[in-house]
């Protein structure tokens, strides 16, 4: 290979590393400026144009990812995460049943709204509760970051990578539910159950010490057309109306509004985080222009031929090397290869988001958990962590395989 070809594969490498770790020492950027180094470092040398560039980014992906941020930032804004947080002490009488609640309110929520916003809300929310009611909060982030993680698994709108695949895949929303929903249902049962083995001596307790009232005052009129939006946004999922445009059209009724400056809800966009999505849509581009996505055909095809069982066996490893959105993005070109490629596509988004709950470096969402909780005065270590993340990562992985092999 000439120069180039080497200097580009070299900047490929170490932006994918950065990526998976999140940093570089002794440089203060994060994944999204990676990302974007590395993009417009492979577009100066010349492995990709400008134009194959702009190409090479997808549109729909980066409108749905925007349309549901601007929804989640209205949602947040009319106090609907801390009226769901009410409910929750509300019902809570005992340690597991303020788990089980925490797991659920979190595993749906997130299939709907994205667990990465899911998690920012909650947490601050849930050191509060266990704070006030005397509990270790240690098993409760747990269980709420594992079900935030294995709830998005549900629907294309759930996490980021969900949505790449959605838009890549044109799987219908209902289609994609359907066949995943049994999956992230069974996942949630099982997060309870191995969290309250894992941590029993916290869960011995028959009754909460404390009875908490935690008052909230939403936003109501916000909040009723926050849920509106979502109601029709969800409806036209259901009626095949294309994912993004739904999103798109119930975010611009949410931009409609004498009460609410625009400038309030933009400061709730992720920004960073579309701008990491262009930047990788970008060096994958760069892979697929040149000879490297040949080499990478020849190694994982072998890997991945003999099913679905090495389907997922191959991505969730490489979602834990590189990260589960790099890794769908290397994978978008061999999926339309294989015999069933339905379930295929279904089968990268199951592992891929499943194996987020591995470590507490296998996704976004574990490491907002951890930051917030580190603000808070609360430690949840990496150690600490993978004691129930491991069992929950493996059981939940062999249920999600074994279901795609009843359905395929």
């Amino acid at each position: 290979m000439p120069f180039p070809s080497w200097f580009a594969l070299l900047v490929i490498i170490l932006t994918l590393a950065g990526v998976a770790v999140g940093s570089y020492p002794r440089l203060r950027m994060n994944r999204a400026t990676i990302a974007l180094v590395g993009a417009t470092l492979l577009i100066v040398i010349g492995a990709v144009t400008l134009e194959q560039a702009y190409a090479s980014i997808d549109m729909n992906t980066l409108v749905l990812l925007f349309s549901m941020m601007v929804i989640n930032a209205n949602l947040h804004i009319s106090g609907f995460f801390q009226v769901v947080a009410s409910r929750v002490v509300r019902w809570a009488r005992t340690p597991r049943q303020l788990l089980a609640l925490t797991v659920a309110v979190s595993g749906v929520l997130s299939a709907l709204f994205l667990n990465d916003t899911v998690v920012l809300m909650f947490t601050p929310i849930l050191l509060t509760i266990t704070s006030s009611l005397k509990r270790r909060p240690v098993p409760y982030l747990i269980g709420l970051v594992t079900a935030a993680n294995i709830g998005s698994t549900a629907t294309i709108v759930g996490n980021p990578q969900n949505m790449l695949i959605g838009v890549s895949s044109r799987i219908p929303f209902t289609t994609f539910t359907a066949s995943l929903a049994p999956v992230a249902l069974v996942g949630l049962c099982l997060v309870w159950l191995v969290i309250v083995f894992v941590y029993r001596t916290d869960f011995r307790t028959e009754i909460l010490p404390v009875k908490l009232e935690y008052t909230v005052r939403p936003y109501r009129p916000l909040l009723r057309k926050s849920m509106l939006a979502t109601i029709l946004m969800l409806a036209a999922f259901i009626g095949g109306v294309p994912v993004p445009l739904a999103a798109l059209g119930a975010a611009s009724l949410l931009l409609v509004t004498r009460r609410l400056k625009p400038e309030r809800v933009f400061r709730d966009i992720d920004w960073s985080l579309l701008v990491f999505f262009s930047g990788l849509f970008v060096v994958t581009g760069a892979i697929e222009e040149s000879d490297l996505s040949h080499r990478i055909l020849e190694i994982i095809q072998p890997l991945i031929r003999h099913g679905l069982i090495s389907l997922a066996a191959v991505s969730a490893i490489l979602s834990n090397l590189i990260s589960n959105v790099p890794a769908v993005m290397l994978f978008r070109p061999l999926i339309p290869g294989l015999m069933n490629t339905q379930s295929a596509w279904m089968t990268l988004a199951m592992a891929t988001t499943l194996a987020g709950n591995l470590t507490l470096l296998g996704s976004v969402a574990n490491l907002i958990v951890a930051e917030i909780a580190k603000a808070g005065g609360v430690h949840l270590s990496f150690k600490e962590y993978i004691k129930a993340g491991v069992p929950i990562t493996i059981l939940s992985l062999a249920w999600g395989v074994t279901w795609m092999l009843m359905i395929s």
